[in-house]
């Protein structure tokens, strides 16, 4: 997920908006109005919800496979899959947030039009056309890894190419942190089947995913990042069907069950994704995509407890890596509010 340099084209940050900010970044708003999820309470909240959505689908993805006919390393298909499931993403999104505000919930003009288009390249066709190639290339260790180092990519991208906020020797503390925890979740599983063009290509969707976190909390000053996201979802998923299929990709659903874990599937990337966007309109990039280094964690929870794998970490190295991760969190949201 070519990338438009935006930089030339930086809207005013929060315009329009009732605290009238016009910095790059979230506005500081008074305690009175200051909305929760620009709170700590209200991020950690929003934030632990969306990794434990996105941590379920590591499992339900190995339970849905099979339920569809997806062999392992079948690219093609597994996009066709990932193109299904966010078009249904983008569906419920727009259907239920339009019955909830009882409007529609579409681009009213064409800038709003532009920007979903563009983040939904980066967000969702872009980065998922490459990351599924790159898995089938890659071991789990490798890619793991590789995905863990998009908070890393994600504060570089703010900081040196969007200039939002600053890059400080607090965040890149923290970032550590939770990336030491996520490769000690990781130590002893297998390496085997790793090569330099599936790692390259697993980096890239990881560039794209950092890349959509940033478009998202610039385009959200300006837009509504509710109806960003549902649209998003939408153009990305019918672009990611259209590439699957013409690649050879089929999918072959068995049952009830397999439509229940493609419903699943697509709830889980509506909420999740949805509720990201807000947090991200609400505060700095890198208060927000430091949990993301919690998203193998619950997928190692999660997939002993729906597949009955047993972890390649231990219940004490779980705990440490659980313990490093809190720390990288701590000291990136501790971080005094000028460094943001």
């Amino acid at each position: 997920m070519a990338r438009e340099d935006t930089r030339t084209e930086q809207p005013t940050a929060n315009a329009g908006r009732p605290d009238g900010g016009t910095s790059g970044k979230p506005a500081a708003e008074s305690p009175a109005s200051k909305n929760f999820f620009a709170t700590t309470p209200g991020l950690v909240l929003g934030a632990l919800i969306s990794c434990a959505l996105w941590g379920s689908a590591f499992p339900m993805i190995k339970i849905g496979n099979p339920l569809f006919g997806i062999a392992t390393g079948d690219a093609a298909s597994q996009i066709l899959f990932a193109g299904i499931r966010f078009t249904i993403s983008g569906i419920l999104t727009i259907v239920a947030v339009s019955l909830v505000r009882r409007r529609p919930l579409c681009p009213r003009t064409g800038d709003d039009f532009r920007k979903a288009l563009i983040l939904s390249l980066f967000q969702t066709a872009g980065q998922y056309a490459l990351f599924y190639p790159g898995v089938s290339r890659s071991s789990g260790i490798t890619a793991s890894i590789i995905e863990a180092s998009n908070v890393f990519i994600t504060v570089f991208i703010a900081a040196l190419v969007f200039r939002s906020e600053r890059l400080t020797s607090r965040k890149l503390l923290g970032c550590a942190a939770g990336f030491a925890g996520v490769v000690l979740v990781n130590i002893g599983a297998s390496s085997v089947g790793d090569t330099p063009l599936g790692s390259m290509l697993v980096l890239a969707s990881t560039v794209c995913a950092g890349t959509s976190a940033c478009l998202t909390q610039r385009y959200a000053a300006d837009h509504d990042p509710v109806m960003l996201s549902g649209w998003q979802f939408l153009m990305g998923g019918v672009t990611l069907v259209c590439a699957g299929w013409l690649a050879g990709g089929h999918v072959a659903p068995s049952g009830p069950e397999a439509l229940g874990v493609l419903l699943y599937l697509g709830f889980l990337s509506a909420a999740a994704y949805g509720l990201w966007s807000v947090l991200l309109s609400h505060n700095p990039v890198s208060r927000v995509t430091v949990f993301g280094f919690m998203n193998p964690v619950f997928g190692v929870a999660l997939s002993a407890l729906l597949l009955r794998e047993s972890p390649a970490a231990g219940p004490v190295r779980l705990v440490a890596a659980l313990v490093l991760i809190s720390l990288g969190v701590i000291v990136v949201n501790r971080a005094p509010t000028t460094e943001a």
